[in-house]
């Protein structure tokens, strides 16, 4: 049975690429709903309470203070609990070998952070219409690997 919304995180600790974020999702034509979170320690705690709900997708900042990104992605990477779960690291550019060590690690997604809004919208447009394709069809999300 698929829902008719998706459960959305984000990770960031700028309040400003918060409130970005949140704008951006909130006006797409798919119901999204939002958690956020400051640091990694906060997210991973959060993922790993009994309770949580596991998100069709986490968006997290590659230089995230507590946990860092690549410990998050470990983390998440060997606990089949989130198997279904699509993560995608976003940062200012940083060097290609470790774009690859992001993918290596078990992101499905690697956003190259846009310096003004109108182009992060268009980017987490394509990001989120391209995870619902994903999520509504059913298709293999191993297989989901993007670089924006």
């Amino acid at each position: 049975m698929n829902k008719e919304f998706l459960n959305v995180i984000v990770a960031d600790n700028d309040e400003n690429t918060l409130i970005f974020f949140k704008n951006i999702l909130k006006e797409l034509k798919i119901s999204i709903k939002v958690q956020c979170f400051s640091n990694g320690n906060s997210l991973m705690e959060y993922l790993n309470n009994d309770d949580a709900v596991v998100p069709e997708l986490v968006f997290i900042n590659y230089m995230i203070p507590g946990k860092e990104s690549m410990e998050c992605l470990e983390d998440i990477g060997s606990n089949s609990k989130f198997n279904n779960m699509v993560t995608a690291i976003f940062s200012d550019p940083i060097p290609e070998n470790e774009v690859e060590d992001i993918f290596v690690k078990g992101a499905h997604i690697f956003m190259k952070k846009p310096d003004c809004f109108e182009k992060l919208r268009k980017v987490l447009t394509e990001v989120i219409t391209i995870n619902w394709q994903y999520h509504t069809s059913g298709l293999n999300k191993d297989n989901l690997i993007l670089k924006v």
